[in-house]
């Protein structure tokens, strides 16, 4: 492999659940770079039916880890970008139960372009947990067309979090199972 090939495969590679953060909080423009790259994920039709809430306020973040079960790295993250879906961007008639795949893709986006510019971040659900995604509207004020998805906690690591291998050839089958 060589040239920008190898670089998506080493940024792929080391990308890493983080949920050690430093106090400092990334720039703003760090912010909209990663909500540039969550918006160029693949979408069905390209309909695109996504919404982003960055958040680098305090208050906004301790009040979310109260209610978030597994999300208590928010206390410590310097910022926070919850993926969502917006219902009220149509898709054909029998397609309209693919926005997760959407804000999944657009998730994943957001994790490997952190890992890309040496941020930290981690993905925490929000969909299809109905205790999570109500304790997101109310702390947010969503609108009922607007659904969360992911929470995505970002800033800078500590350096406890580290790369797994999680390459496992026995998953792998050519041709036939």
């Amino acid at each position: 492999m060589q040239g920008s090939s190898a670089i998506v495969l080493e940024t792929i590679l080391k990308r890493r659940s983080v949920r050690n953060f430093t106090a400092q909080v990334p720039d703003p423009s760090l912010l909209m770079t990663l909500l540039k790259a969550a918006m160029a994920a693949p979408s069905a039709r390209n309909r695109q039916p996504w919404a982003f809430i960055a958040i680098t306020e305090r208050p906004i973040m301790d009040s979310l880890a109260e209610g978030l079960p597994y999300t208590k790295m928010l206390y410590t993250a310097g910022a926070a970008i919850v993926v969502c879906g917006d219902s009220t961007i149509e898709l054909q008639a029998g397609a309209t139960d693919l926005w997760y795949q959407d804000a999944a893709a657009a998730s994943q986006n957001i994790l490997l372009q952190a890992s890309a510019m040496g941020l930290g971040a981690v993905w925490s659900a929000l969909f299809p947990y109905e205790d999570r995604s109500a304790h997101v509207r109310n702390i947010l004020g969503l609108p009922a067309h607007i659904s969360p998805f992911s929470i995505i906690p970002l800033g800078y690591p500590s350096g406890e979090d580290l790369p797994k291998d999680k390459f496992k050839p026995e998953r792998i089958h050519w041709e036939k199972w």
